[in-house]
């Protein structure tokens, strides 16, 4: 089977950057493997990020405008990314986009950067909108990344991504499981951001704090924990229900981040202990909270011996989910399954995806 050239371009809700990868993606008989060729993050400037939070309140027509010009965006840094890189073939884009809005009991989900306007931008085809199919089937559109984890990282019995939300992938009577456990970075980025920081880097100012036990007991109380799976969450939910937990706690920074991991690994702990299949057990991480390292120290301790915490590369934390969607990309050309009902909820696994041309 021919090797697939692509890029893959992922936008998280912690609002970091962009994420781009450059990989060959290949089929050694039944097992699919990867090589990472070239990557690159292209971190928001304060106007970016601001636009992309704020999104959500804007009007439909302003919205649509932003879609467009954030799809045009997109092409201008794929196209940076290719002449910065020397690439001489890339067979497609495989773009998540950005998700302004993710509320799939309403039947919506919706990921800005017009895959027409990327394709145009970049002079390349592009295959993007991977959620929207899903949530017309009765789906949560969410989350997408564990077809990766069942084709690229099998080896593992857990995976766990720590990016805005905590979500998590296992094999569970012969099927691929997955749901967004709770909060991550998105927590613990909105308390930082309050003073003027980006993130607390290496979890150092939460490893100088201390619980706040009101605080915990108002997270751990949060209503969407007992939902059953499949489930998701998107920011629309941060803003309702854990805004004001964090903004009715004074504190200090160093103990509300403290708080915010102890509950993020609780949660975690919870969720894998409820899941696990045998007496021993390993979990990947990835994403950026990965590079946590309080937040990573707590979740081991949390977790027990019967847990191993494995963080891969550094490449692997930060390129995952772009890698995971150039390999969605490989699927859809060949209208194989990407998107898998037993972890989303919707009536039946599909191939999903659109593929715009570039008409320039």
């Amino acid at each position: 089977m021919k090797t697939y050239k692509v890029i893959g371009l992922m936008s998280g809700t912690s609002l970091d950057g962009l994420d781009m990868v450059y990989c060959h993606i290949w089929q050694n008989h039944t097992q699919w493997e990867f090589a990472i060729q070239a990557t690159k993050s292209v971190a928001y400037t304060t106007e970016m990020e601001t636009k992309l939070k704020d999104a959500i309140l804007l009007s439909a027509s302003d919205l649509l405008q932003f879609h467009n010009n954030y799809g045009t965006w997109l092409g201008a840094q794929a196209k940076n990314f290719i002449r910065e890189q020397h690439l001489k073939e890339v067979d497609f884009i495989a773009s998540h986009g950005h998700t302004t809005h993710h509320q799939p009991q309403k039947g919506f989900t919706f990921q800005i950067g017009s895959g027409q306007h990327l394709a145009n931008e970049s002079g390349i085809q592009v295959i993007c909108d991977f959620r929207t199919n899903d949530v017309a089937l009765g789906g949560q559109g969410a989350p997408l990344v564990p077809i990766g984890d069942q084709l690229f990282f099998s080896s593992y019995d857990f995976c766990l991504n720590l990016g805005g939300i905590s979500n998590i992938s296992f094999e569970k009577n012969h099927k691929r499981i997955a749901y967004d456990i709770g909060l991550a970075n998105m927590i613990l980025n909105y308390c930082t951001r309050k003073v003027g920081l980006a993130y607390d880097k290496g979890g150092q100012l939460a490893r100088k704090g201390q619980i706040n036990q009101s605080m915990l007991i108002a997270l751990n109380a949060l209503a969407y924990y007992d939902l059953p799976f499949p489930k998701s969450i998107g920011y629309e939910w941060f803003l309702e229900k854990v805004v004001p937990i964090i903004e009715a706690t004074k504190d200090t920074l160093e103990n509300l981040l403290h708080t915010a991991i102890v509950h993020i690994c609780q949660k975690i702990a919870e969720q894998i202990h409820a899941n696990k299949a045998s007496s021993k057990s390993t979990l990947l991480v990835t994403g950026g909270g990965a590079l946590n390292e309080f937040l990573i120290i707590t979740l081991q301790e949390k977790l027990g011996d019967s847990i191993k915490v494995e963080v891969p590369s550094k490449t692997i934390i930060e390129f995952k989910e772009a890698l995971i969607f150039a390999l969605m990309g490989v699927l859809r050309s060949n209208n194989q399954i990407n998107v898998l009902a037993s972890v989303t909820g919707s009536r039946i696994d599909s191939s999903s995806g659109v593929v715009f041309t570039p008409s320039l």
